[in-house]
Formats: structure tokens, sequence, C-alpha cells
């Protein structure tokens, strides 16, 4: 099987320089793009363990959470208590900081 070489000496400098602005813009577009998708996963990984306001959006995406308040934080900050206003009513949400990660410990309905 011959193998065929384009001759460098033959390719015009206007068409050289075209070939690569695109290389270059390519490569750019791909490092943006990861540079964006690293930087949500850290707001999102900090969402998740330094805001816990924030964490009771991100861990109960079903309820749809119009309003928070906090109602308690104890246990030096380990865990809280939030009265959720949600499509179905108000809620109790108790978080519980684990290992550094906020979760869901408890979820109540409350009546009026």
């Amino acid at each position: 099987m011959e193998t065929r070489h384009i001759p460098i000496s033959e390719v015009s400098p206007l068409r050289y320089l075209h070939t690569i602005m695109w290389a270059v813009l390519c490569s750019l577009l791909v490092v943006a793009v990861t540079a964006m998708l690293g930087r949500a996963t850290i707001n999102l990984k900090a969402a998740l363990t330094d805001k816990p306001d924030i964490a009771v959006y991100v861990l109960l995406p079903d309820e749809e959470i119009r309003h928070v308040t906090l109602l308690r934080s104890a246990f030096n900050d380990t865990r809280r208590d939030y009265l959720a206003e949600t499509r179905e009513g108000m809620k109790l949400v108790k978080l519980q900081k684990r290992n550094g990660v906020w979760s869901v410990r408890e979820v109540q309905r409350l009546r009026e």
C-alpha cells in the first residue's frame, strides 16, 4: 500500500493560515467548554457542602420549593431545620451534614 504525502511546498500561505486558524479556534472552544463544565461542577459542590440554604433546593428538586426559612441551626452547624413552602403546602425539612456533605434527614408535611 502506497502512502501519499502532500507536498508542503505546494500549499499556499493563505490555505496554511486558514488551517492553523481553525485548529486554534477549535482548541480554544474545547478549553472554554471544559473550563465552564469544571466551574459548574465546583459551584454545585459548593452549593451542597458550603451553602445548605441552596442545598435544600438542589436536594429536593421534585418538591418545587418556592421559599425557605431557616428555623434552627444545631450541633455546631451540622444540622439545620427549614420551613419550606412547596407546591403541596408547608413542609419541615431537616438537613444533616455528614462527611462534609449536606443530606436530607427528614421531610415532614405540616398541617395548616
